[in-house]
C-alpha cells in the first residue's frame, strides 16, 4: 500500500513535469506555440494579420514565480493553449533582456528599454497589438489591451477571446464581458477551470 502511494506521488510529479513548458537558455519558459521573430513589432503585426491572427507580446523574466504559474497552470490547459495558438501569434520578450527590438515608430531598442518605454513593469505582462500598426505610434501606446499579471485559466481565456472579438471597440468593458461569460458557463453547468 505504501509503495503504491509512493509510485502514485512519483507519477503525479512526472505528469506535472510533462505539462510544464520547456525552459530556455535565458531562464524563460518556452511554449511550443510561441513565435520566434526578429522582434520588429510592425513586421510582427503584419505577419500575424496575414496569418489570420493577432499579435500578443508577452514579457517575462528569469525566476518569475507568476510566469511559472501561468505556464504550468494556464498555458498547459489544452483548451487555453489551442485557442491562443489558433488565434494569436505570441512573441516572448525578456523584461531585462538585451535583444534588439524595433518599435512601431522605427526606434531600435533593447527588450529592457522597450519595456520601460512601453511602461511594462510586471511579469508576466501581455500586450495585445492592433491588427494594423500606425507608423507614428509605439507598441505600448498602440496596444488595444494589456493583461498585467498571471490570472486563472478562465480569465486568461476570456481576455484572449475578448481581444479576438474586438471587445475593446464596444461598450462592454472586459470585466463585464468576463462576468457575463462566467454566468453563461454557470447556466450551462460548466465551471471556470
Amino acid at each position: 500500500m505504501r509503495l503504491t502511494a509512493i509510485f502514485a506521488g512519483v507519477f503525479i510529479a512526472m505528469s506535472a513535469v510533462v505539462n510544464a513548458a520547456e525552459m530556455g537558455d535565458d531562464g524563460l519558459h518556452k511554449e511550443p506555440w510561441f513565435s520566434t521573430t526578429f522582434k520588429d513589432v510592425a513586421e510582427d503585426i503584419e505577419a500575424a494579420t496575414e496569418a489570420g491572427k493577432r499579435l500578443a507580446i508577452i514579457f517575462e523574466q528569469r525566476g518569475c514565480a507568476y510566469c511559472r504559474k501561468m505556464h504550468e497552470e494556464v498555458f498547459s490547459d489544452p483548451k487555453v493553449a489551442a485557442y491562443i495558438s489558433e488565434n494569436f501569434m505570441v512573441v516572448q520578450y525578456n523584461l531585462f533582456g538585451d535583444e534588439e527590438v524595433i518599435d512601431i515608430d522605427g526606434e531600435e531598442l533593447s527588450e529592457k528599454t522597450a519595456a520601460r518605454k512601453w511602461r511594462v513593469v510586471y511579469t508576466p505582462t501581455i500586450l495585445f497589438m492592433p491588427e494594423v500598426a500606425g507608423e507614428d505610434s509605439n507598441a505600448g501606446a498602440a496596444a488595444v489591451s494589456v493583461m498585467p499579471g498571471a490570472f486563472g485559466k478562465g480569465t486568461t481565456l476570456h481576455m484572449f477571446q475578448w481581444v479576438k472579438e474586438r471587445g475593446y471597440e464596444g461598450e462592454e468593458h472586459f470585466q463585464k464581458y468576463h462576468a457575463r461569460r462566467l454566468e453563461e458557463m454557470g447556466a450551462e453547468g460548466k465551471t471556470d477551470d
